[in-house]
């Protein structure tokens, strides 16, 4: 069998012309190169070199240099592209994230995922919680970041931050008047717009029998297009309301419990893919840097 390091040999001695340079080069002693020599001329049978002094190949001799070299390059790109899968600088992950982190956290951080490393490819689908969770408990993608799933959906969910939920109304509704936190009287006699964002939690949706809303929306665009348009109003957390327009107001909620849990979700006792890793970590460092995207009165990094 011919070794690869062999090759190697072969291939630096024809470069240099000479077994005590090429030794040099390759930080071996002058004796390991010749056997090396020796034993891959065995191996094919034939000499590589027309005398001792090694500076003259056989044409044998060339068409090995000239095999060798490319094989060489393959096998030592392919080595640096292990390394590179295997510290997360290349490779292919597929992310499932609710729409506010999707569009309100992910863009820089993905951008310069890419930046730093070309060779990274990444997917990114937005979808409600439960949309993510069943992604990646069918591992349909690597990863998820959303609400916490059931305790029995045999996923691992890594909290990352508490996301308090919002009342959003047109700023001429007679909502968009009141100084303090809504509590759930204030809302009894409003026409709700249900949405998937507050599954969960139940109180939301017991506001009374009055305003029990025969309208819902799943998508963020349209739910927000529906309050404009004086449908109703609707509760979302309040990452996804950083980005309403100028003729919508988000007001807080006095219940202390009206908030989501959000955080990475993972399939159980299943280890991340090195890109997986790196991109966790590198989430993690953006969210809780100073001055990071998520600097918030309302959105509180989880301890």
């Amino acid at each position: 069998m011919i070794r690869t390091e062999a090759l190697r040999v072969f291939v630096t001695v024809a470069d240099c012309g000479n077994i005590r340079d090429a030794a040099d080069a390759l930080g071996r002693t002058v004796s390991a190169i010749s056997m090396s020599l020796k034993q891959l001329e065995a191996n094919l049978g034939a000499p590589l070199f027309e005398t001792d002094r090694k500076h003259t190949l056989t044409a044998l001799g060339h068409d090995v240099r000239k095999l060798g070299l490319d094989l060489l390059r393959e096998h030592d790109r392919t080595i640096e592209r292990m390394a590179a899968l295997a510290a997360g600088r290349e490779g292919a992950l597929r992310i499932a994230a609710v729409p506010s982190v999707a569009a309100q956290l992910l863009p820089p951080i993905l951008t310069e995922m890419l930046a730093d490393h070309g060779g990274l490819r990444i997917e990114l689908l937005d979808t409600d919680s439960a949309s993510v969770h069943m992604l990646v408990a069918t591992a349909e993608v690597e990863l998820g970041i959303g609400g916490s799933p059931a305790a029995d959906a045999g996923l691992q969910f890594i909290p990352l931050f508490n996301d308090p939920f919002r009342l959003v109304c047109r700023k001429d509704h007679p909502l968009a008047a009141t100084m303090t936190p809504l509590t759930l009287n204030d809302l009894r006699a409003h026409r709700m717009i249900s949405n998937k964002s507050t599954m969960g939690f139940d109180a939301l949706g017991d506001t009374g029998a009055q305003n029990v809303s025969t309208l819902s929306a799943r998508n963020v665009i349209s739910l927000l297009a529906l309050v404009r348009a004086g449908a109703g109003v609707t509760i979302l957390p309040a990452l996804a309301t950083r980005s309403i327009s100028d003729d919508l107001c988000s007001l807080a909620l006095a219940d202390p419990l009206a908030v989501r849990s959000v955080g990475f979700i993972l399939r159980q006792h299943v280890h991340p893919s090195p890109i997986c890793a790196a991109f966790q970590h590198r989430f993690v460092a953006a969210i809780r840097s100073p001055g990071a995207a998520l600097s918030s009165d309302r959105v509180i990094p989880a301890p």
